[in-house]
């Protein structure tokens, strides 16, 4: 079941083990609103999570990246930039990346806010 994280709400790198375990064994994946600072996640695809954020926070796909957990890896490795609701040509974002690091490092900003 997905979940959105906002204001003071937390999740646990413990819990991102749990859900990892029943969805993809490794990873979870999550979408998060740079604009808002939201951030949908435990979703079996990323279009899914950011549709959940477009319906229910209003969000606007352009401030929508997705990205997935990998909570048995720390540091860098922790989240991976990768997903296809990435794809924003319109926005000078050509690949399932983040190519712009301040976009990257707002995210990072994000997940640290929600993730402990």
């Amino acid at each position: 079941m997905s979940k959105i994280l906002k204001n003071n709400d937390r999740i646990s790198v413990e819990e991102l083990k749990e859900m990892s375990k029943k969805m993809f064994g490794n990873m979870v994946k999550a979408v998060v609103d740079i604009e808002k600072e939201i951030m949908a996640f435990d979703g079996e695809l990323h279009s899914d999570l950011e549709q959940i954020l477009i319906e229910q926070e209003n969000s606007e796909p352009r401030n929508c990246w997705g990205f997935n957990f990998y909570p048995e890896k720390t540091g860098a490795d922790f989240i991976e930039f990768d997903s296809m609701i990435n794809l924003k040509p319109a926005f000078n974002n050509r690949s399932r990346g983040v190519e712009d690091p301040k976009v990257r490092e707002k995210i990072i900003e994000i997940v640290k806010k929600y993730a402990a």
